[in-house]
């Protein structure tokens, strides 16, 4: 029962973080996509579907190079600028929760000498 309990927990937390540090990933991601667009010289020629496109994904950023092949050096370049700024915000947040993990178990985890007691206080009693 204990196996299956710590199973679950490593499971649903690796779901969680998973799931967050990809959302932080894709945010980051469209965030500086957005950014690099307005700071284009070419950003009036720029449709709002097209953009929408270029900040769905990196695959959908390279469909779309592939459409304009003009501009494909620069969309390219973009999209990996704007996964790389996202990157640095999963990888971030990741350490963080690394951090708070670690502060967590120094604080509220028993030290040895503490389980030890605890451990000989248990068996008393069965």
């Amino acid at each position: 029962m204990a196996s299956g309990t710590a199973d679950l927990q490593r499971d649903l937390g690796g779901a969680i973080m998973q799931s967050l540090l990809g959302a932080l990933l894709t945010a980051g991601y469209a965030r500086s996509f957005a950014a690099q667009i307005q700071q284009s010289p070419d950003a009036q020629q720029v449709s709002q579907a097209t953009e929408a496109e270029l900040q769905k994904s990196f695959s959908s950023a390279a469909d779309t190079a592939q459409r304009y092949p003009e501009y494909a050096t620069q969309i390219v370049q973009a999209a990996r600028e704007a996964f790389l700024a996202g990157d640095r915000w999963a990888y971030s947040a990741a350490a963080l929760a690394i951090v708070i993990g670690i502060v967590l178990v120094a604080l509220a985890y028993p030290r040895h000498a503490e389980e030890d007691r605890l451990l000989a206080s248990y068996q008393l009693r069965s």
